[in-house]
């Protein structure tokens, strides 16, 4: 017996654990860039700058984690198709 519903259920937690912790991630960044430019006005650019490039790579690292949990969504639904053309195959029978 298969148990593609266990699947999707753990599809769904790790997309809701990536997109919890890019969000996480990056409220912690801005809220760091944002203390650091009231202690240090000058420096305000650098940070910014600095938060951008870390922001784009915490989101292309939870975007990548998106497209592989969409593409084991796939395998998963190709997998239960297969299941289901297997199941309705027509059997043998014999003539009386």
């Amino acid at each position: 017996m298969e148990y593609l519903g266990l699947g999707y259920i753990g599809v769904g937690i790790g997309i809701g654990l990536t997109l919890l912790g890019a969000g996480l991630g990056i409220g912690k960044l801005a809220s760091a860039a944002l203390e650091g430019t009231a202690r240090q006005p000058e420096a305000s650019s650098t940070l910014r700058t600095t938060m951008i490039i870390t922001a784009a790579l915490i989101e292309g690292l939870s975007f990548f984690a998106l497209v592989m949990l969409f593409l084991i969504i796939l395998t998963l639904n190709k997998g239960s198709a297969a299941i289901m053309d297997a199941g309705s195959k027509p059997t043998a029978t014999t003539a009386h």
